[in-house]
């Protein structure tokens, strides 16, 4: 089939039954960041309606029933969600029309074209719409839960109920059946592994489905139950943090007054975090899994083949930084027969001594020798990994797959007799075979065999094409792999029939698709936490209007303004790097699962710590938390001791 037409029906694959797979995987992130908007958008009504806390009661004072204030909060939530879905929709438009329009996607070698649908807009609208009403419902029963004369004092703090005991046992339940899930998940796989399980073999989607869900149901119960461990664990963090000063002591005793509010935000920035350390996790994981996977399955590091191989490209890509030797040879290829009972097809490579070999491959050579009178096979075929095996009474024979090439037999002593033709001129000679365990040379051929270089010198073989065999030190060179592979390309792209193979090449496409889905899965997630941060700052705002006498008495017995400045920043570090640090956590113990469950199919899964990425998250996070409490700060010092307390 035609290229065209491959593409066509991969598409038409992942779409159908009109479901479109890529669309589901990506709406699902919008979706997850609409759930985070709406913990910080709750806090934000908190804020407005803690404002607004005076104006209420004076309306309650002179006859505004309770229904009409709750209605109003609500219509107030539906006009911002309206307003803000519609400036959103708009928006996100406008950026496709951007990046479709500028040429931005031809130059990633990819084509892309604005379609607008009706789905489009009113999904998304409806959606922003009826998160933001449900956000508020809380904040508008808040506002008619007083009476007029409890609203008209001093502003106390308004959120102080505990969570439910229901809550905690449905959490907590949550919790043991998503441990459950994912140990029975683990087990299955490693008895599967171990050859113990044979059902798992069979049922793996199965089995990967239940550690997906096991995980999903314990993070599902940690979010639930996150009123009451998070605000515990600020407690205990902000009781070392107390001893830095004063500002840290009034941060960690402010932190503790509402345990339901730090538990919402610290969830919202949880959530989004969680997810960056399990793909990033995951991502490093899949590297450095594959990676020594690959080369466990490869003995030469990088190859280049072809017939068009020019003696300068061949110099020149021994220049290569991180290429630290190479080695240049002729090949044929040939078919054997009577090995294990079936065929193999080979690829003869000529080589001068075994030394030459040995500097170029990644296998034990020691007492092996290439001499005109042998041949060096592997011990096992590199398709099928089955042994390849010689016996005294086999016949092996090999017949030329190309015009001119070799024939060869295998004697009764188990010697091998070749014969070759090269333009009607015929000779013979007998190889022994020697073996060593050196792995796939070449994934085309169930083999690759070394003779000595002489015999294509002297006519015995002809050389049907060439091969550079090459290994490569990214380490003492300090280069990457995507870049020594992407240099040999450059230097053999004069001939787009020569192909570069091995485990280098591979792992640096693999590692070339991991990065790019890394960006954009992060790119994604980072919507959510920094919707999460923005709730930070909410919920400092919405500290300092109920603080408002507090901060007063701190001013009036000589609190300094930078004091109650550093106490907020304090505050705001307090609430993200703790919830941060958990997400990273939690993201980590997450990525190791799904390694184990995906990557110990293919070699022996590594549990890397991703210290870049992680590292990279907590401090944005922190950075973002002192930002987000500038200007509750500015807020708390602005108004003077005495005005502060008379307004209290």
């Amino acid at each position: 089939e035609s290229r065209r037409s491959v593409e066509a029906e991969a598409v038409r694959d992942l779409s159908s039954n009109n479901t479109s797979f890529p669309t589901i995987f990506l709406l699902s992130f919008g979706v997850l960041a609409l759930f985070v908007a709406a913990l910080a958008i709750a806090n934000t009504f908190q804020v407005l309606v803690a404002q607004r806390r005076r104006t209420l009661a004076l309306l309650r004072t002179i006859g505004a029933k309770k229904g009409q204030l709750y209605t109003s909060v609500l219509v107030e939530a539906g006009l911002l969600g309206l307003i803000a879905s519609v400036l959103g929709v708009g928006f996100g438009v406008g950026l496709i029309a951007l990046v479709t329009n500028t040429g931005v996607m031809e130059m990633m070698g990819m084509q892309a074209r604005l379609i607008l649908s009706w789905q489009a807009f009113v999904v998304p609208i409806a959606f922003g719409l009826i998160m933001t009403v449900l956000a508020s419902l809380g904040s508008a029963r808040s506002a008619t839960s007083v009476t007029p004369l409890e609203a008209l004092r001093p502003i106390e703090l308004t959120d102080t109920s505990r969570a439910g005991k229901v809550r905690a046992t449905i959490g907590v339940l949550t919790i043991i059946a998503g441990l459950a899930l994912a140990g029975v998940a683990v087990w299955q796989l490693s008895g599967m592994l171990n050859g113990l399980d044979t059902m798992a073999s069979d049922n793996y989607s199965s089995v990967l489905l239940m550690s997906i869900g096991g995980a999903a149901l314990v993070f599902l119960g940690l979010v639930l139950t996150a009123t009451f461990w998070l605000p515990v664990l600020m407690r205990g963090v902000g009781a070392l943090v107390s001893m830095c000063g004063p500002s840290a002591k009034v941060a960690h005793a402010n932190i503790q007054k509402n345990p339901r509010r730090v538990a919402a935000t610290g969830t919202a920035l949880l959530i989004g975090v969680t997810l960056v350390a399990t793909i990033a996790t995951g991502a490093a994981s899949a590297k450095q899994t594959m990676g020594e996977a690959l080369a466990s399955r490869y003995s030469v590091d990088m190859i280049a083949t072809g017939d068009g191989l020019k003696t300068s490209a061949v110099k020149e890509a021994a220049q290569v930084k991180g290429v630290a030797a190479t080695m240049y040879a002729p090949t044929a290829t040939v078919t054997a027969e009577g090995v294990n009972g079936g065929t193999m097809s080979l690829l003869l490579v000529g080589v001068k001594n075994t030394s030459e070999l040995a500097g170029v491959m990644h296998a034990d050579l020691s007492g092996v020798t290439v001499g005109g009178d042998t041949v060096l096979l592997p011990k096992y075929r590199a398709t099928s990994g089955k042994e390849i095996t010689f016996g005294s009474d086999a016949k092996l024979r090999f017949t030329a797959a190309e015009s001119n090439g070799i024939a060869a037999s295998t004697e009764q002593d188990g010697s091998a007799s070749a014969s070759s033709t090269n333009g009607g001129v015929s000779s013979s000679m007998r190889l022994k075979p020697v073996q060593s365990d050196y792995r796939r040379v070449s994934s085309n051929y169930d083999a690759v065999a070394f003779i000595n270089t002489s015999h294509f010198n002297n006519g015995d073989v002809t050389a049907t094409s060439h091969m550079l065999l090459m290994r490569v030190d990214t380490q003492s060179a300090g280069v990457s792999l995507s870049d020594v592979f992407n240099k040999i390309q450059d230097v053999f792209s004069y001939d787009s029939t020569v192909s570069i193979t091995g485990p280098v090449a591979q792992r640096a496409q693999w590692e070339t698709i991991i990065n790019s889905m890394l960006m954009l899965l992060v790119a994604l997630i980072a919507v959510s936490v920094l919707i999460a941060l923005i709730g930070v700052a909410n919920t400092l705002s919405l500290s300092v209007i109920e603080r408002t006498r507090e901060s007063a008495t701190l001013r009036a017995i000589g609190m300094t303004r930078g004091q109650l400045r550093r106490s907020l920043a304090v505050e705001a570090l307090l609430l993200s790097l703790v919830a941060g640090v958990v997400g990273v956590v939690l993201g980590t113990l997450f990525g190791w699962l799904g390694s184990y469950m995906v990557f110990s199919l293919y070699g022996k899964t590594v549990f890397p710590f991703e210290w870049g990425m992680n590292g990279i998250v907590l401090v944005v996070a922190a950075i973002a938390a002192l930002l987000a409490s500038v200007f509750p700060a500015r807020r708390a010092v602005k108004t003077p001791p005495v005005e502060a307390l008379a307004e209290a």
